[in-house]
């Protein structure tokens, strides 16, 4: 996993450091990592043309100790103070521009100059102008096509403007100690380390997951997520549906149990009863009885529980929320995992997800108890005591109907798998982030994305 560090937390660690290294030498070795991509995006130096942008900060020096190096190797090299000038050169006469002006602790307006088309841009730690926790753009800042950020990564690269600003982005170490990032971004490799193999006795039962889903006349929901923890290597998936006659399900592997229309909550615990997960709420509907009987499920499951869609409008808002997880601590069970998108979030706490959406869903899983799951391009995944794992890989190809449904179900196997729930549900967010990558760019639907959950998990393991 790559740190994630906010802004105030890498200034602490700066100051940390500064009691050991000299500034002026993590500068130097900040300029030369910038150096260094600098020429591997020029190509070579000699004969070719650089603009530094350089502010008064130490991202400025940075830039200046780049500049100079670049200079050193045979590059022609201007550097001009940030705002001095509202446009850089003419096509054909730059061949890069390093933006220093301002880095992640920048607050105010930016209004980057005009650069030449087709000309490279190569940014300090962060584009500037964007936020460094939040990532938005605050004025006209330049689009990278390369960000060299130093020590670990910053919020504001990850969401909001950042992510459209930041181009590519290399990490550098310069010395700074960040092993207690408390943030962290899911990787391919995290993957294969962290998810259990299916051990060559194992059985069925050893990963077997519920899942209470779905309606009378709409089942879908249901199938989805119960094919998708199949393809996220559950080896058991329960499947009921409230009132629904088992007939109504289409052809599945999963094994129908029939639950009552109402009042089903005991019949669904029992239906937990051999499970090591449990997933609810995809599909259920809204009313009353579904209200209670989905609150029911959850303080009461001996087993880590997924809500996610109708059972998170059932378990209510704000402290109906936190009582449910508190009636679980109770009994002494624990790991409840909300999977909210935007508009969930909304019922949740009052308002949609601000700019800064890494501390909102770390709110709402302090104040909940539960670990939270906020979906979007950049999936968060907070549990209570502040750590965050995040999942990058997102795309739009997944905003089709019941992409959501097919993501509950892989965290639902993944936590059957022995995963903790805060490793559940962001290795779950990555494997169906990269998965859709695999499918066509135009006309995916969730079943699909599904049935490539298993096809990407087998290259993983086989790589």
């Amino acid at each position: 996993m790559k740190p994630v560090v906010t802004v105030a937390e890498m200034q602490a660690i700066d100051a940390e450091a500064h009691a050991e290294v000299e500034e002026a030498v993590l500068v130097e070795r900040a300029g030369t990592a910038l150096a260094t991509w600098a020429l591997r995006l020029l190509g070579g130096s000699y004969g070719r043309r650089v603009v530094v942008i350089a502010g008064k900060g130490n991202n400025g020096a940075d830039g200046r100790v780049a500049g100079a190096r670049v200079h050193r190797r045979g590059a022609a090299v201007q550097v001009i103070e940030a705002g001095a000038l509202s446009r850089i050169g003419l096509p054909g006469r730059v061949d890069l521009v390093i933006d220093a002006a301002y880095g992640t602790g920048f607050r105010g307006t930016y209004h980057a100059p005009a650069v030449p088309p087709g000309v490279p841009v190569l940014a300090a730690d962060i584009p500037s102008g964007v936020n460094g926790d939040t990532g938005e753009a605050c004025g006209e800042p330049l689009r990278a096509d390369l960000t060299v950020t130093f020590a670990a990564l910053k919020p504001g690269l990850l969401q909001g403007d950042g992510p459209r600003l930041v181009g590519r982005v290399e990490v550098v170490d310069i010395g700074l100690d960040v092993s207690r990032a408390r943030m962290s971004v899911v990787e391919d490799a995290d993957v294969t380390r962290m998810l259990p193999p299916r051990e060559r006795a194992a059985h069925k039962w050893q990963s077997a997951i519920a899942v209470v889903a779905g309606s009378p006349g709409m089942t879908g929901a249901a199938e989805l997520c119960a094919r998708s923890a199949y393809r996220g290597g559950a080896g058991m998936v329960r499947l009921g549906v409230p009132g629904a006659d088992l007939a109504e399900l289409g052809a599945t592997e999963a094994v129908g149990v029939v639950l009552p229309a109402e009042q089903w909550a005991p019949a669904a615990l029992e239906l937990a009863e051999r499970c090591r997960a449990l997933v609810v709420g995809p599909g259920l509907g809204r009313g009353e009885d579904i209200a209670s009987q989905v609150r029911r499920l959850v303080a009461e499951a001996p087993v880590p529980v997924v809500v996610d869609a109708d059972g998170l409008f059932a378990l209510g808002t704000g402290e109906d929320v936190a009582g449910v997880v508190r009636d679980r601590s109770a009994r002494g069970i624990h790991d409840v995992v909300l999977t909210p998108h935007d508009g969930e979030f909304a019922r949740l706490t009052g308002s949609k997800p601000g700019k800064d959406r890494i501390s909102d869903a770390t709110r709402l899983a302090c104040s909940s108890g539960a670990v939270v799951l906020l979906k979007g391009p950049t999936t968060v995944v907070a549990q209570p005591g502040g750590r965050v794992l995040l999942a990058v890989a997102g795309s739009a190809r997944l905003a089709t109907a019941g992409t959501g449904d097919v993501l509950s179900g892989v965290i639902g196997a993944f936590l059957a798998r022995g995963l903790a729930p805060l490793e559940a549900a962001a290795l779950a967010a990555h494997v169906h982030a990269r998965a859709a990558e695999l499918g066509g760019a135009e006309g995916l639907v969730a079943g699909d994305v599904a049935d490539l959950v298993a096809c990407w998990l087998s290259g993983t393991r086989r790589g």
